[in-house]
């Protein structure tokens, strides 16, 4: 008895032993402690708001007691019924659905129409300009997209909805609502914006493929259309499904265009219907909506994704001993050139210059010299209720774009350092399931559209849960959900980083005594500057032109300056409001080319430009 009594107690005493010499290893190389904190942490932060939206479309809301006949909190299907098979489930979600969709395969067909010819121009042909093309055809995208429904609004608007008149009704032509508003418009401004997703993915594949197989086939008596069918089409499949793809989970969560166009004849989206049901306080409603968007970004992106690897195949399409011939256009070369830029003029060139002209006019479209005027940007006694001076002496802008870069630029910094984090254990740690949880949950964001995503934090952070106080209305609720919004980047900038950097810098100052956090410090950090940057600036320039989430959890003592621009909109100062748009496209646009000239990148190196 006495013996088992001693072997128990070594026993216990090694395990002890063991359990202490495992917390001090664990202390000195912090790695796998540090991911399961962030794995905790962004499970809270991206998990737990999904989970809750998600609850609330299967739980009585505060206000439904009577008409559902329960209590608060308890189990329900009738925000489901409500939702997709009562009398108005039309107007909440089917029509909607059926907006949405057309709108994004309307943009699908357009951008395909333009972006397929131009990517082949810029390269594959002896176009005057391929260079400056290649650059100059992605700005579309560097910009918010709501900029050119602005612009939009500015030209063809019409007394529909008050305020003052467009251009074109000021020369004397009524536009009519069909075109001032709705789905054609929409539709065209959402294909202008993402036109550049068909040029890079569709350019990156034209420039890989080995024009000796056109060649091949040309020898063989084949038509440039049955080359173009059977040869070059098959191949560039997974690119432009991809492009496809990535268009339509975009247009999903895309709100801010269909606001501005959409609203003032009850063209609702899934994006508007979301934000209206939140906006009437119909939670259980909105929670169902959001679960629909989610549930169709996530496919959408998942079929991406499979499209991705599918495009593996075709890599040695590509090999060292494959040609890039340029075609030469001879007497198409200047007609190829005028489209490529009259679509730059139309995409960009137009719709800044009308912005930019509608600033300094009193009365639309009157070009006479006294008509011009610098009173929407400097003046001290206007003539409007809401906005007595020019926008860069209100103070209401001031507080907005204070706003605006200390808490983008706050969120964007932590998002760069939780990132290179994140790349940091899940390279490091030897414990493979923390590694992939951390990189799937990082990522979960991504597939979620950035308007359900803000409608899962209204509904986790709105009330107070535990310890955790009411966030709706201060800072810290937009900080947590920029951070959680930006963390696919930010974290896929670090994975990319440290697995480019090897184990032995590290081990040669652990050997010299230094600890982890000192080697972080003064090795990791310091080597991986660029990959931090690069985890900053872009969700930093993301958050500037953001409106998604900003519209839903932004209150007016958080203004930022994508809100501010948008309640200028609703007053009707449209001279003060595309000043203010002004303003967030130039920082959107200089800080995209400030990160490509400090990361080294360039958006149009697909293009072979």
């Amino acid at each position: 008895m006495t013996m088992q009594h001693d072997m128990g107690g070594r026993a216990a005493k090694g395990w002890r032993m063991r359990l202490k010499y495992r917390y001090r290893l664990a202390m000195h190389e912090p790695t796998t402690l540090i991911g399961i904190v962030m794995a905790l942490l962004f499970t809270y932060l991206i998990v737990v708001p999904i989970l809750s939206i998600l609850t609330d479309a299967g739980q009585i809301q505060f206000g439904d007691t009577r008409r559902i006949g329960g209590e608060v909190g308890g189990g329900t299907l009738y925000y489901l019924t409500r939702t997709f098979l009562s009398p108005i489930s039309r107007d909440l979600f089917w029509q909607p659905l059926l907006n949405t969709l057309s709108v994004a395969f309307g943009a699908i067909v357009i951008s395909f129409c333009i972006g397929t010819p131009l990517a082949w121009l810029l390269s594959r042909t002896d176009m005057f300009g391929r260079r400056w093309f290649a650059t100059a055809l992605i700005v579309p995208y560097m910009l918010p997209a709501w900029t050119f429904a602005l612009a939009w609004t500015t030209l063809f608007r019409n007394r529909t909805i008050g305020g003052q008149q467009g251009w074109f009704e000021a020369l004397g032509f009524t536009p009519p609502d069909w075109l001032s508003y709705g789905q054609v418009p929409i539709t065209i401004i959402l294909a202008l914006h993402y036109t550049p997703f068909i040029i890079l993915l569709f350019g990156n594949g034209l420039r890989r493929f080995d024009s000796q197989l056109e060649d091949s086939a040309r020898i063989l008596g084949a038509s440039g259309w049955t080359i173009a069918r059977q040869v070059v089409l098959p191949l560039m499949r997974p690119a432009l499904l991809s492009a496809v793809v990535l268009i339509f989970a975009k247009c999903l969560g895309e709100f801010g265009v269909a606001y501005v166009l959409g609203l003032p004849v009850k063209f609702d989206v899934l994006a508007t219907s979301l934000y209206r049901n939140i906006a009437s306080r119909q939670t259980g409603v909105a929670g169902v909506l959001a679960g629909a968007i989610m549930l169709m970004g996530v496919l959408t992106l998942l079929i991406d994704t499979y499209l991705v690897r599918e495009a593996r195949r075709f890599v040695t399409v590509g090999s060292k001993g494959a040609m890039n011939k340029n075609v030469r256009l001879r007497r198409w070369r200047l007609p190829a050139t005028g489209f490529a830029g009259m679509m730059f003029l139309f995409s960009v060139g137009l719709p800044v210059l009308t912005l930019a002209l509608s600033t300094v006019m009193k009365v639309p479209a009157r070009f006479n010299i006294d008509n011009f005027t610098l009173q929407y940007w400097i003046g001290t006694d206007l003539d409007t209720v809401a906005l007595r001076t020019g926008v860069l002496l209100s103070p209401d802008l001031w507080n907005a774009a204070w706003n605006t870069l200390w808490i983008v630029g706050s969120a964007s910094l932590c998002s760069g350092l939780l990132g290179l984090l994140v790349g940091y254990v899940v390279v490091r740690t030897p414990v493979p399931a923390l590694s992939g949880y951390l990189r799937q949950i990082t990522f979960l964001p991504y597939l979620v559209p950035g308007i359900a995503f803000a409608a899962a934090y209204l509904s986790l952070f709105a009330v107070q849960r535990g310890p955790i106080p009411a966030l709706y209305g201060t800072v810290a609720i937009l900080m947590l959900a920029l951070m959680a919004e930006q963390m696919p980047y930010a974290s896929r900038a670090g994975i990319s980083a440290m697995m480019q950097l090897g184990k032995e810098p590290e081990e040669a100052a652990q050997i010299s005594g230094a600890g982890w956090l000192r080697r972080m410090m003064r090795i990791v950090i310091p080597i991986q500057k660029g990959s931090l940057v690069t985890g900053v600036l872009l969700p930093f320039i993301s958050g500037i032109k953001g409106l998604s989430l900003f519209v839903m959890l932004a209150v007016p003592s958080t203004d930022v300056l994508t809100t501010f621009s948008l309640r200028l909109v609703d007053y009707h100062y449209t001279q003060a409001a595309n000043a203010v748009v002004l303003i967030i496209a130039a920082v959107a646009y200089f800080g995209t080319l400030a990160t490509q000239k400090l990361t080294r990148t360039n958006l149009a190196e697909g293009l072979g430009g």
